[in-house]
């Protein structure tokens, strides 16, 4: 009898909907690493912000590099389609040459007619995560956080934050990041950036370049320069073991579902949707069909009637449906 009220239960639509949300993670990590520098970069956008600056501004547009992980920002009154392009030939294009990748989320303003036209004028691959899964662009995302950490420490009035963005994508790109174990600026430049701090109070670093007649600066130079494909490789080990334990921790806590084609399954109700809004919504919202299980823990998923969603859906946000 007991047996029997388990699967009763189990199969009961209303206490499948109403069901735990699963926060253990389906399948393991899939880390993202850029080949070399200025190769890969991730974009997003922070906003709106409230209350605006006191120019106006309410947005700021972020890219990272994901090698490096350095950083270009720029504040917008709005985001549109047009900034993007701009920003995108200005900041990245013209600075550090032309992309083999670019990661966005599937805003409209990311994700147009004009930046599909920019992208395939000059050849750069494009890559859009499953919506609602900002984790697949972790970069930009800690990027964006270290950046508004950053500036709320240095405001004085809340309405002089875009003042300060340059200063604080100075401190970003001048600190020595865990992911690499060296300063984006000294990954991007192949040198450390001389700070204020250093001019205000001379460091070592100063003091032996001001001591230094102009062969034996040439020659240090030399030195370093020899030295930029020796940080380069030291970067990559460093990226690649810090990436090993990440991964180790994560896989620890995965709890395999297994989803094949045709499958019936309930998704999770996220909670910017209508649904979600009532007090005593259900988790669950569904059932619909496995269309077609794609590579690394996503899924096309479609109505019981045969409509398929266009957009893909990671696995982590779905469970079987039992009948």
């Amino acid at each position: 009898m007991e047996h029997g009220c388990v699967v009763f239960v189990r199969k009961y639509v209303k206490c499948q909907l109403h069901g735990d949300v699963m926060h253990t993670p389906p399948i393991e990590l899939h880390s993202m690493t850029a080949p070399w520098p200025c190769s890969m970069w991730g974009m997003d956008v922070i906003g709106a912000i409230d209350p605006p600056a006191s120019n106006g501004h309410r947005f700021i547009l972020v890219a990272i590099e994901y090698f490096t992980k350095w950083v270009e920002a720029e504040s917008y009154k709005h985001v549109t389609k047009k900034v993007v392009a701009d920003f995108l030939r200005k900041h990245i294009i013209c600075r550090f040459g032309i992309p083999e990748t670019l990661i966005t989320d599937n805003a409209k303003n990311l994700n147009n007619d004009m930046i599909d036209g920019l992208c395939e004028q000059f050849k750069i691959r494009r890559r859009n995560f499953s919506i609602y899964r900002p984790q697949m662009n972790g970069a930009v995302e800690a990027a964006n956080k270290n950046l508004k950490k950053i500036i709320r420490k240095m405001i004085e009035r809340h309405r002089d934050w875009h003042e300060k963005l340059p200063y604080a994508l100075m401190a970003y790109r001048t600190a020595i990041r865990t992911s690499t174990g060296a300063t984006p600026y000294n990954l991007m430049y192949g040198m450390e950036a001389v700070l204020p701090a250093e001019v205000e109070i001379p460091s070592l670093h100063i003091l032996m370049e001001a001591k230094l007649d102009e062969a034996d600066w040439v020659k240090q130079r030399h030195e370093q320069l020899s030295l930029i494909d020796e940080k380069l490789l030291s970067a990559i080990c460093h990226g690649q073991c810090y990436q090993k334990r990440v991964a180790r921790a994560y896989n620890k806590k995965v709890r395999p579902r297994i989803f094949t084609e045709g499958d019936k399954v309930l998704k999770y109700i996220l909670p910017v949707q209508e649904e979600a809004k009532v007090k005593f919504a259900p988790n669950w919202q569904g059932p619909f069909i496995v269309q077609k299980v794609l590579p690394g823990g996503a899924l096309i998923l479609a109505e019981m009637d045969g409509q398929v969603f266009p957009q893909p859906i990671n696995s982590d946000m779905c469970k079987k449906f039992f009948i």
